[in-house]
């Protein structure tokens, strides 16, 4: 039997709709109810930045101090940890594309990535500085104005580099041991790394030193994806229980503290995020 054109046109726009609430559901969705349903959490973290995500030589495991962070975060919300090694360019398009849950991985707040993601509370707080070998003739900035400078790409030292240092020509690579290599080759004069990630260059090898002042003081969190406020106050409240027992005091001085070759205190604790927007 035929359909008359006006059934036809109301089951034409009966579909549309149907659609539309699916795409608009889909669009909506709690990741953290998700999250809990697979009992396991995608946690997005470096994978040749040591001591913050690399391979252990070992066991060819990922670890460090943000993997730990990570792992933790899970353990308070209910669930294990999944890790996905990330480059630092990639961290926000793989977590705006859902393809990781969280990204711990050396995350500095920017006005800028904020418009992009959403960001837990300030967990820590390190500068970005500069190394420069022990041989060169660079003191100030100033020094520096039209030198070529290593940075990781897609990095927020990346982004003060070019923002402090007049003319300077910064030169980008995948991975933070790629960008100190050009420095020991002497490809560059000057190599811009968040003090936590670079410390070890500093510590562990000869001829090289944290070059003053700092480029900038960044405040540094857990990512999450916009539109997804339960994960996110998850995050808080998970972060909240850690500074509160010491579990991220401990996990600080796993990495960090007096007992490894960085000595390091964590002097500014959890602070909340509506204190840098």
């Amino acid at each position: 039997m035929g359909m008359s054109s006006g059934n036809s046109r109301f089951l034409a726009k009966a579909a549309a709709v149907t659609i539309g609430l699916w795409l608009c559901g889909t669009a909506h969705a709690d990741r953290l109810a998700d999250i809990k349903s697979r009992g396991s959490l995608t946690c997005g973290t470096l994978s040749t930045n040591q001591p913050m995500g690399y391979q252990d030589p070992k066991t060819r495991e990922i670890v460090g101090f943000d993997v730990d962070t990570c792992a933790a975060i899970a353990k308070h919300i209910g669930v294990k940890m999944e890790h996905k090694p990330v480059s630092v360019e990639a961290r926000i398009p793989e977590l705006a594309l859902g393809r990781v849950d969280l990204i711990a991985a050396a995350l500095g707040y920017t006005p800028e990535r904020a418009k992009q993601i959403a960001f837990s509370d300030i967990h820590y707080q390190i500068p970005i500085k500069l190394i420069v070998a022990d041989d060169s003739a660079f003191k100030t900035l100033d020094d520096l104005k039209g030198k070529k400078i290593s940075a990781s790409k897609g990095s927020t030292p990346e982004q003060f580099a070019r923002q402090k240092i007049a003319n300077a020509d910064v030169v980008t690579f995948q991975d933070s041991p790629s960008a100190f290599l050009a420095l020991q080759q002497h490809k560059v004069d000057a190599f811009a790394i968040s003090y936590l990630s670079g410390v070890r260059y500093v510590t562990e090898g000869a001829g090289f030193h944290w070059m003053a002042p700092d480029l900038h003081w960044e405040p540094t969190g857990i990512g999450v994806k916009k539109g997804e406020p339960a994960l996110l106050k998850a995050v808080n409240d998970a972060l909240a229980q850690m500074d509160k027992t010491g579990e991220m005091d401990a996990i600080w001085d796993k990495w960090f503290g007096p007992q490894t070759p960085y000595k390091l205190v964590r002097e500014k604790k959890l602070t909340p995020l509506s204190a840098f927007q």
